[in-house]
């Protein structure tokens, strides 16, 4: 087991943190120590209540926020009530057994592992000492706590690192054309997971190579076939296309259906990292461009690819994760990632703007507007949410995030 403890001026932001890998689906609840109320009874207000009714008996102490993570081995067998039961003897050996704290569950890593928030103010005022708290009591937790529970030693944790699939562009007249087109497509084909065949197309242009079924209204469009082709760096076909039926693998149409089908489900566990690299890139860098944003992510492992039309205007925006080997639509990780959504970030357009954008988006088949200074929409009740979601950028646990303004807590009896 691995602990990491970090130290913050911000508890609201803390817990943003974690609240919004919950709302992804990155993350959940499963512990609220020091609350009246059981975990899923909480509201974020109820939350923030039971650490700021502390951090108010003393205003001196500007640090007052700690945030702590408990990674776990891949072969460690650690189900809920096991984590629970570790946070809680943790929290009591390094001496944060009386305090109010919160324990999240997350899903974004291939690995398990668990995220607590809390303060360092005591009940009386009083202020828990960090100065050292990893070597003078940390260490020795998490050790006996590797025992108990029978956890793969932190020693003998080695991080398992995924690396991008290494495939090399095809280049036309240096190879047989069937042979290089037959072993790019079967790699990609195998290795990469997507769900329509624009995305496939994304992951294929990294290596030069394009799937066409051919113009509507063609014989080949209508009978479903599909030839694969060599291109150059600009996308610009050149030789003779292969027809999929022909290629060892027989990437044809219908197989491919097959695995659009099957991958959407199976890249649902990459979505965590994707949103938080497009989330990070976008809040801590300055972005006014579409090849910006490309740059700033290549460097990541991700591509990005633009869709545009005769007129110029793009309209689409397709994300290549190579290190997952996933590609995604924008609008399939959320309206916030569709390409005018992205724009808009990138440009610092005005929440309300942002606000705007997403409505319009989700009532696409309605004849919706946006009026200068009122909204006209069924349910607003959600707007808080939506804001955060739009004006928020999800890197390390220690950045403070958190509300544009403050809000009156409700604390909750400790």
């Amino acid at each position: 087991m691995i602990a990491k403890i970090s130290t913050g001026k911000s508890i609201q932001g803390m817990l943003n943190y974690n609240e919004q890998k919950v709302k992804k689906g990155a993350a959940s609840l499963i512990l609220a120590n020091g609350y009246a109320d059981e975990a899923g009874a909480l509201s974020f207000y109820d939350k923030l209540g039971g650490f700021t009714e502390l951090t108010h008996k003393n205003q001196r102490t500007k640090t007052n926020a700690v945030h702590i993570s408990l990674s776990f081995s891949a072969n460690d067998e650690v189900d809920t009530p096991t984590m629970q039961a570790i946070a809680d003897s943790y929290m009591e050996q390094i001496g944060f057994g009386d305090q109010p704290y919160l324990v999240y569950r997350h899903f974004d890593t291939s690995h398990p592992h668990i995220h607590l928030v809390t303060t360092n103010i005591r009940a009386d005022g009083s202020r828990i000492n960090m100065h050292n708290l990893g070597k003078t009591k940390s260490e020795a937790a998490r050790k006996g706590i590797e025992e108990e529970f029978r956890l793969v030693k932190a020693e003998e944790q080695k991080p398992k690192t995924l690396k991008p699939l290494h495939i090399e562009k095809a280049q036309y007249g240096k190879g047989e054309t069937k042979t290089t087109i037959g072993d790019i497509v079967k790699q990609v084909v195998k290795n990469y997971k997507y769900a329509s065949l624009p995305e496939l197309n994304a992951i294929l242009s990294q290596f030069n190579i394009n799937a066409s079924r051919g113009e509507p209204g063609t014989h080949q469009y209508k009978n479903g076939g599909l030839v694969y082709s060599i291109t150059d760096d600009e996308g610009q076909k050149l030789g003779v296309p292969i027809k999929a039926s022909a290629l060892q693998a027989k990437p044809t149409l219908k197989n491919l259906q097959k695995r659009f089908a099957r991958n959407k489900e199976l890249r649902k566990r990459d979505i965590p990292r994707l949103r938080g690299a497009i989330d990070q890139v976008l809040a801590h860098n300055q972005l006014h461009t579409k090849e910006s944003l490309q740059q700033a992510l290549k460097k990541k492992g991700i591509a990005v690819f633009y869709r545009t039309n005769a007129e110029g205007l793009t309209y689409g925006i397709t994300f290549v994760d190579n290190v997952t080997r996933t590609a995604f639509k924008g609008s399939d990780l959320g309206k916030e990632y569709s390409v005018n959504a992205i724009i808009n970030r990138m440009e610092g357009k005005p929440v309300l703007e942002l606000v705007a954008l997403v409505i319009k988006e989700s009532n696409r088949d309605r004849a919706f507007s946006m009026k200068p200074v009122s909204f006209k929409t069924p349910d607003l009740s959600g707007l808080k949410e939506l804001v955060e979601v739009l004006t928020t950028g999800y890197t390390d646990e220690d950045i403070a995030y958190g509300f544009r303004k403050k809000k009156k807590s409700r604390s909750k009896n400790l």
